[in-house]
Protein backbone atom coordinates (compact mmCIF):
# COMPACT_ATOMS: atom_id res chain seq x y z
CA UNK A 1 0.00 0.00 0.00
CA UNK A 2 1.74 3.17 -1.00
CA UNK A 3 1.76 6.42 1.51
CA UNK A 4 -1.01 8.05 -0.57
CA UNK A 5 -3.62 5.25 -0.94
CA UNK A 6 -2.87 4.66 3.14
CA UNK A 7 -3.65 8.52 3.56
CA UNK A 8 -6.29 8.89 1.65
CA UNK A 9 -7.90 5.70 3.39
CA UNK A 10 -7.18 6.92 6.79
CA UNK A 11 -9.09 10.44 5.81
CA UNK A 12 -12.28 8.65 5.16
CA UNK A 13 -12.21 6.25 8.45
CA UNK A 14 -11.60 10.15 9.85
CA UNK A 15 -14.28 11.55 7.94
CA UNK A 16 -16.68 8.59 8.83
CA UNK A 17 -15.66 8.40 12.72
CA UNK A 18 -16.60 12.08 12.31
CA UNK A 19 -19.82 12.29 10.58
CA UNK A 20 -20.97 9.17 13.19
CA UNK A 21 -19.84 11.15 15.70
CA UNK A 22 -22.43 13.99 15.05
CA UNK A 23 -25.10 11.30 14.16
CA UNK A 24 -24.73 9.72 17.99
CA UNK A 25 -24.71 13.50 19.54
CA UNK A 26 -27.89 13.77 17.64
CA UNK A 27 -29.69 11.15 18.54
CA UNK A 28 -28.28 11.63 22.05
CA UNK A 29 -30.36 15.17 21.80
CA UNK A 30 -33.25 13.62 20.88
CA UNK A 31 -33.48 10.91 23.31
CA UNK A 32 -32.92 14.19 25.73
CA UNK A 33 -35.53 15.62 24.51
CA UNK A 34 -37.78 12.80 24.64
CA UNK A 35 -36.81 12.07 27.98
CA UNK A 36 -37.65 15.48 28.96
CA UNK A 37 -41.05 15.19 27.54
CA UNK A 38 -41.87 12.05 28.95
CA UNK A 39 -40.70 13.14 32.58
CA UNK A 40 -43.24 15.99 31.71
CA UNK A 41 -46.10 13.47 30.85
CA UNK A 42 -45.05 11.77 34.17
CA UNK A 43 -45.35 14.63 36.36
CA UNK A 44 -49.08 15.48 34.94
CA UNK A 45 -50.18 11.70 35.32
CA UNK A 46 -49.12 11.92 38.74
CA UNK A 47 -50.45 14.83 38.85
CA UNK A 48 -53.97 13.53 37.65
CA UNK A 49 -53.85 10.45 40.15
CA UNK A 50 -53.25 13.05 42.99
CA UNK A 51 -55.96 14.74 42.61
CA UNK A 52 -58.22 11.55 41.57
CA UNK A 53 -57.04 10.29 44.99
CA UNK A 54 -57.99 13.36 46.71
CA UNK A 55 -61.19 13.60 45.25
CA UNK A 56 -62.02 10.06 45.63
CA UNK A 57 -64.76 10.77 48.29
CA UNK A 58 -66.59 13.01 45.65
CA UNK A 59 -69.72 11.05 44.14
CA UNK A 60 -70.87 14.22 41.94
CA UNK A 61 -68.40 15.60 39.51
CA UNK A 62 -69.68 19.19 39.49
CA UNK A 63 -69.34 19.63 43.28
CA UNK A 64 -65.35 19.22 42.13
CA UNK A 65 -63.34 22.88 41.95
CA UNK A 66 -62.68 23.91 38.62
CA UNK A 67 -59.72 26.02 39.98
CA UNK A 68 -58.31 23.11 41.10
CA UNK A 69 -58.52 20.84 37.83
CA UNK A 70 -57.40 23.59 35.84
CA UNK A 71 -54.08 24.70 37.69
CA UNK A 72 -51.82 22.30 37.72
CA UNK A 73 -52.70 21.25 34.28
CA UNK A 74 -52.40 25.03 32.81
CA UNK A 75 -49.34 25.81 35.43
CA UNK A 76 -46.98 22.70 33.88
CA UNK A 77 -48.30 23.23 30.43
CA UNK A 78 -46.70 26.82 30.56
CA UNK A 79 -42.80 24.96 31.32
CA UNK A 80 -43.58 22.04 29.11
CA UNK A 81 -42.94 22.89 25.14
CA UNK A 82 -46.04 24.27 22.95
CA UNK A 83 -46.07 20.71 20.93
CA UNK A 84 -46.56 18.97 24.51
CA UNK A 85 -48.76 21.47 25.88
CA UNK A 86 -51.10 20.60 22.60
CA UNK A 87 -50.98 17.13 23.41
CA UNK A 88 -51.97 17.46 27.20
CA UNK A 89 -54.95 20.22 26.68
CA UNK A 90 -56.43 17.64 23.53
CA UNK A 91 -55.61 14.75 25.94
CA UNK A 92 -57.27 16.65 28.68
CA UNK A 93 -60.28 17.33 26.67
CA UNK A 94 -60.38 13.70 25.51
CA UNK A 95 -60.43 12.07 28.98
CA UNK A 96 -64.02 10.55 30.00
CA UNK A 97 -63.12 11.27 33.71
CA UNK A 98 -61.48 14.82 32.69
CA UNK A 99 -64.65 15.60 30.52
CA UNK A 100 -67.43 14.70 33.34
CA UNK A 101 -65.46 16.90 35.84
CA UNK A 102 -65.12 19.94 34.04
CA UNK A 103 -68.39 19.85 32.60
CA UNK A 104 -69.82 19.64 35.55
CA UNK A 105 -68.49 22.17 37.57
CA UNK A 106 -68.80 24.71 34.84
CA UNK A 107 -73.04 23.33 34.61
CA UNK A 108 -72.63 22.48 31.04
CA UNK A 109 -74.09 19.17 29.88
CA UNK A 110 -71.39 16.53 28.68
CA UNK A 111 -71.28 16.24 25.03
CA UNK A 112 -72.46 12.31 24.11
CA UNK A 113 -69.30 9.97 23.22
CA UNK A 114 -68.97 9.26 19.69
CA UNK A 115 -69.18 5.42 20.45
CA UNK A 116 -72.75 6.00 22.11
CA UNK A 117 -73.41 8.19 19.32
CA UNK A 118 -72.80 6.17 16.38
CA UNK A 119 -74.31 2.66 18.40
CA UNK A 120 -77.46 4.58 18.95
CA UNK A 121 -77.71 5.21 15.16
CA UNK A 122 -76.74 1.61 14.30
CA UNK A 123 -79.56 0.66 16.98
CA UNK A 124 -82.02 2.20 14.51
CA UNK A 125 -81.59 -0.58 11.85
CA UNK A 126 -81.91 -4.32 12.11
CA UNK A 127 -80.05 -4.42 8.46
CA UNK A 128 -76.00 -4.52 8.91
CA UNK A 129 -74.32 -0.88 7.97
CA UNK A 130 -71.61 0.44 6.44
CA UNK A 131 -69.23 2.66 8.43
CA UNK A 132 -69.83 5.36 5.68
CA UNK A 133 -73.71 5.36 5.98
CA UNK A 134 -73.24 6.22 9.95
CA UNK A 135 -70.73 8.73 9.28
CA UNK A 136 -73.12 10.39 6.76
CA UNK A 137 -76.00 10.26 8.90
CA UNK A 138 -74.04 11.31 11.82
CA UNK A 139 -72.93 14.54 9.79
CA UNK A 140 -76.42 14.90 9.01
CA UNK A 141 -77.78 14.28 12.81
CA UNK A 142 -74.59 16.12 14.86
CA UNK A 143 -73.32 19.15 12.39
CA UNK A 144 -71.55 19.80 15.60
CA UNK A 145 -69.60 16.62 15.51
CA UNK A 146 -67.52 16.05 11.86
CA UNK A 147 -65.32 13.10 12.83
CA UNK A 148 -63.06 11.78 9.95
CA UNK A 149 -64.21 8.13 8.45
CA UNK A 150 -61.09 6.89 9.89
CA UNK A 151 -62.18 7.57 13.33
CA UNK A 152 -65.46 7.03 12.99
CA UNK A 153 -64.10 3.21 11.77
CA UNK A 154 -61.75 3.25 14.54
CA UNK A 155 -64.80 3.94 17.22
CA UNK A 156 -66.57 1.10 15.67
CA UNK A 157 -63.76 -1.14 15.36
CA UNK A 158 -63.65 -0.38 19.09
CA UNK A 159 -67.23 -1.27 20.10
CA UNK A 160 -66.86 -4.68 18.05
CA UNK A 161 -64.08 -5.35 20.43
CA UNK A 162 -66.22 -4.47 23.22
CA UNK A 163 -68.85 -6.93 22.70
CA UNK A 164 -70.92 -3.92 21.72
CA UNK A 165 -71.30 -4.15 18.19
CA UNK A 166 -71.11 -7.13 15.75
CA UNK A 167 -69.42 -7.11 12.45
CA UNK A 168 -70.08 -8.74 9.02
CA UNK A 169 -68.10 -9.30 6.21
CA UNK A 170 -69.98 -9.26 2.95
CA UNK A 171 -67.61 -10.05 -0.06
CA UNK A 172 -65.23 -6.67 0.12
CA UNK A 173 -67.52 -4.95 2.61
CA UNK A 174 -67.70 -4.38 6.00
CA UNK A 175 -70.82 -3.83 8.03
CA UNK A 176 -72.04 -3.73 11.32
CA UNK A 177 -75.14 -4.21 13.23
CA UNK A 178 -75.67 -3.21 17.25
CA UNK A 179 -75.49 -6.00 19.89
CA UNK A 180 -78.86 -6.90 21.31
CA UNK A 181 -78.86 -6.76 25.12
CA UNK A 182 -79.12 -10.74 25.84
CA UNK A 183 -77.43 -12.09 22.44
CA UNK A 184 -73.89 -13.96 22.36
CA UNK A 185 -70.80 -11.80 22.47
CA UNK A 186 -69.48 -13.31 18.98
CA UNK A 187 -68.37 -11.72 16.05
CA UNK A 188 -67.65 -13.17 12.40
Amino acid sequence: MTSQSASTLRSRYVAQAASDLEENRQKQRELAERITVLKQEEALLSDILNLAERYEGFADAARLPEQLQDEPVAAKAKQAPAGVAARRSTSAKTTPAGQTAKAGAKGKSRRPLLGDLLADLLGQYDEPRLAKELRDELLEKHPDRNPTPQVVRNTIESLVAKGRIRRHKQQRSVMYTLVKRGEADSSD
